[in-house]
């Protein structure tokens, strides 16, 4: 005779409950972003991004053979995207929509890791940082760099929690995103590596190496075009003092944020044994790529650049956030403490950001300087300051004597020039002549070609003015002796 109890069917495993990502949250980072356009005028940076995306992909392609290459796939994006329009708030708003998917992303990634609670804070930090409202109303690729950054580490753990052939695909997808939007973005991975256990070593190497060949192909375009950035200078380590400032985009702030991901990361590793080595990589993901970004440019040609290095915000943030949610009680009062904390701190940042002159290179304010009369001339310091003017202005610009042509040089973002500064304003009275840095550097030695060109074709200054912001803007009166 069969008891009972065998004969019961087997008790099913109790129900496991799901907890959504609040995808709100990337709706708020989103928006808080796209804030940063304020009245911030478009720079030198944003203003090639519109010369790129304005050609044709014949002439694109062209351009990527001698500089930006490794921007192509940002500059292929932005052709598409630019065909709607070109104004301002439209070209910047892809940047804006890429911090919210970095945002809820973060979200996730912090509860897989933690809590709810961990990856709310963590994207209330993260969109509360001044760096997020300047490079999230930016018109270039480092949004999109953080965005994969952080969908790149989410895409591993999952993969390591429960490998399987479509994780991996799908981390293999991320890794080429992140050489694909920017190439020292790349620089992260490093930190990935520290999760290579030996029972998914195999599968996620491969998927890196995979993912890893856009960065190799743009890679060797950047090394063979670095001339282009040749104007970076040699850094040393005392650029790390910096980086706290730069990460969160304000020194009070960056320093406040920087002491709670160490404590963020010392508690993950001692209060959450499943996942304690993720206290090392998240700490790698903050603090690797400045060390490998210094030590490229010491070995090979000078890099360090502080953009470069924004994809490292979102770390700062979820580690802030591990710290707070780790509290053993009054975690939402610490969190809005640090939120409030933060937005006091960052104030001043945050209006700076915001501010007409927000981008370095106010061309509207240097339009209201120049007061053109009759026949005024317009001479530029650098060819390419020609595209900002060409946006901004209207139709009461004094006459550009140097332009020979409609169209950007095919290999730059200059324009073709006649050469001969003195044939060209001969019957002129007054030039205006503007260029990108201070006074300084185009009054005195010969840094800026054309004033000392203006100046031998018999003209003298008159007045200078600088927007105030380094390396800002200069525009300055001659007038014929």
């Amino acid at each position: 005779m069969t008891s009972a109890a065998t004969l019961a069917p087997p008790a099913r495993p109790a129900p496991r409950l799901r907890t959504s990502t609040p995808w709100w949250m990337g709706l708020v980072a989103g928006l808080a972003a796209f804030s940063g356009t304020g009245a911030a005028t478009l720079n030198g940076d944003e203003l090639a991004t519109i010369s790129s995306a304005s050609r044709s992909l014949p002439g694109l392609f062209e351009l990527a053979r001698h500089i930006d290459g490794h921007f192509l796939p940002y500059y292929l994006f932005m052709h598409f995207w630019g065909k709607i329009g070109t104004a301002e708030l439209w070209l910047r708003l892809p940047s804006a929509v890429a911090i919210g998917v970095a945002a809820w992303f973060l979200v996730d990634l912090g509860r897989r890791l933690h809590s709810i609670r961990a990856g709310v804070i963590a994207a209330a930090v993260f969109t509360i940082l001044p760096s997020v409202s300047y490079y999230g109303a930016f018109a270039r690729s480092y949004a999109f760099a953080a965005a994969a950054v952080v969908f790149s580490f989410w895409a591993l753990h999952r993969a390591v929690e429960r490998p399987g052939a479509r994780r991996w695909v799908v981390y293999g997808v991320a890794v080429a995103l992140v050489c694909s939007t920017h190439l020292f973005a790349v620089l992260v991975l490093p930190a990935q590596l520290l999760l290579a256990r030996r029972a998914v070593v195999v599968p996620m190497l491969a998927a890196m190496a995979i993912g890893c060949i856009p960065a190799a192909v743009l890679g060797l375009i950047g090394y063979g075009e670095r001339h282009a950035i040749s104007w970076i200078p040699q850094r040393g380590p005392e650029v790390w003092l910096k980086f706290p400032k730069m990460a969160a985009g304000s020194a009070g702030l960056g320093l406040l944020l920087f002491a709670l991901a160490l404590a963020g990361a010392v508690l993950l590793w001692r209060t959450a044994p499943r996942v304690r080595e993720w206290a090392f990589v998240l700490v790698g993901w903050l603090v690797l790529p400045p060390v490998l970004l210094l030590a490229v440019s010491q070995l090979l040609t000078p890099v360090y650049v502080d953009r470069y290095l924004f994809v490292t915000a979102p770390v700062l943030a979820l580690l802030a956030g591990l710290a707070v949610a780790a509290l053993p009680r009054f975690h939402v009062v610490a969190g809005v403490v640090v939120v409030a904390l933060g937005c006091a701190l960052a104030f001043a940042d945050h209006v700076e950001v915001r501010e007409e002159n927000g981008r370095f290179e106010n061309i509207p304010w240097a339009l209201r300087v120049i007061k053109a009369e009759p026949e005024d001339a317009i001479v530029y310091g650098q060819s390419q300051l020609r595209s900002g003017f060409d946006y901004y202005a209207d139709s009461a610009m004094p006459v550009d004597v140097l332009r020979s042509g409609d169209s950007p040089d095919p290999d730059g973002f200059g324009y073709p020039e006649r050469s001969d500064v003195s044939a060209s304003l001969e019957g002129r009275e007054r030039v205006w002549v503007v260029w990108r840095g201070t006074k300084k550097s185009g009054l005195e030695g010969d840094a800026i070609g054309r004033v000392g060109e203006v100046e031998r074709a018999g003209f003298e200054l008159d007045v200078a003015k600088h927007s105030g912001d380094l390396p800002g803007l200069t525009v300055a009166l001659f007038t014929r002796r």
